[in-house]
């Protein structure tokens, strides 16, 4: 095992690396996160970033299953994809554009019962799972460095650490910004907060839409 690892060496640390970079790169699983986080509760945050893991999952499956190159190249099916995630990223968009201007005592409601535990699993879930830039990523970082002879504990690992530094990555995020000292500095400007995260998901609605 050790010296398979060590044959598939730089192509492990060449995938993980492009991962790695991916993931830090502000998008829409940020802001969902980001805006869980700080208007709802740590622990929908990080259901938050679950659900965003298991949309990432998901790629990953129907990829290494060979469903992504035909998704990439049926024309008809990338645009649905695509019009059906800039349709969800709209709403997310105009759902927090429509925020009421009444801020909140962070303290004394810590928790926003308006957003579900399953809602913010799906919010991420489907975040990631509709974004067909995300599906299009994988496909590119997968099908560079997997063929036919790519054996099992290869593709295992690729899969795992895709999912385990996804999850890692945005449970930072969620802790970061679900911090009690940020939430209540962050409460006074809850109606703004969602007004940028709303423009933000818009404008990565548009700009999924427009590409």
């Amino acid at each position: 095992m050790k010296a398979l690892f060590l044959a598939y060496l730089p192509s492990i640390l060449s995938v993980t690396a492009m991962q790695i970079v991916a993931l830090v790169s502000p998008g829409p699983d940020f802001a969902v996160v980001v805006r869980n986080s700080l208007i709802h509760s740590r622990r929908l945050a990080l259901l938050t970033a679950l659900g965003i893991a298991g949309g990432i999952m998901l790629h990953v499956a129907y990829i290494l299953l060979g469903l992504g190159a035909i998704v990439a190249q049926t024309e008809w099916l990338l645009t649905l994809l695509k019009v059906v995630g800039a349709g969800y990223l709209s709403y997310l968009g105009i759902c927090g554009l429509r925020a009421s201007a009444t801020p909140k005592n962070v303290q004394q409601q810590p928790i926003d019962l308006k957003l579900s535990a399953l809602g913010a699993l799906r919010s991420g879930f489907l975040t990631n799972a509709l974004n067909p830039k995300a599906m299009l990523f994988i496909l590119s970082l997968l099908s560079l460095n997997v063929n036919e002879q790519t054996p099992k504990a290869i593709l295992v690992y690729y899969a795992s650490m895709i999912f385990i530094t996804t999850l890692v990555w945005f449970t930072i995020v969620a802790v970061c910004f679900s911090n009690e000292r940020a939430r209540v500095f962050f409460s006074r400007y809850r109606h703004w907060i969602d007004r940028t995260t709303g423009t933000f998901l818009l404008l990565m609605a548009l700009k999924l839409f427009l590409n």
